[in-house]
């Protein structure tokens, strides 16, 4: 498993590890069962603070995508298989975007506002 980060994004380095390791699960690159690597080798290999890999890891347990057992570590639950068959949408979603001429960008945002009007119903 190759966790990615980009250390020049506004976006939280913990919250990269985990869309990192979300984006492998979706893909199919991890399954359920499988063990994440431990923590602290993650950090020296991305050159992080041992803390936003952990932080990382108890945001996929709160999500039900990981399961942390002592003398184990983290361990990826059923959960993900939920992940893997969103991911078939997704692409179908990308492949619909790029065809009417969307940009990455614009079909991000269309999505963001989705989610937020889907959480906020009563908000408009």
């Amino acid at each position: 498993m190759l966790v990615r980060i980009d250390p020049n994004s506004a976006v939280p380095l913990f919250a990269q590890i985990a869309a990192s390791i979300r984006t492998d699960a979706a893909a199919g690159r991890l399954r359920p069962g499988e063990r994440l690597p431990a923590a602290r080798d993650v950090a020296t290999s991305l050159g992080v603070n041992l803390h936003t890999v952990l932080h990382a890891y108890q945001d996929l347990r709160d999500e039900g995508l990981v399961e942390m057992r002592r003398g184990r570590g983290a361990v990826l639950t059923d959960a993900v298989t939920q992940l893997t068959s969103l991911h078939g949408d997704i692409v179908a979603l990308a492949a619909k975007g790029r065809a009417l001429g969307l940009t990455a960008d614009t079909l991000a945002a269309l999505i963001t506002d989705a989610v937020r009007t889907e959480e906020t119903p009563y908000a408009r």
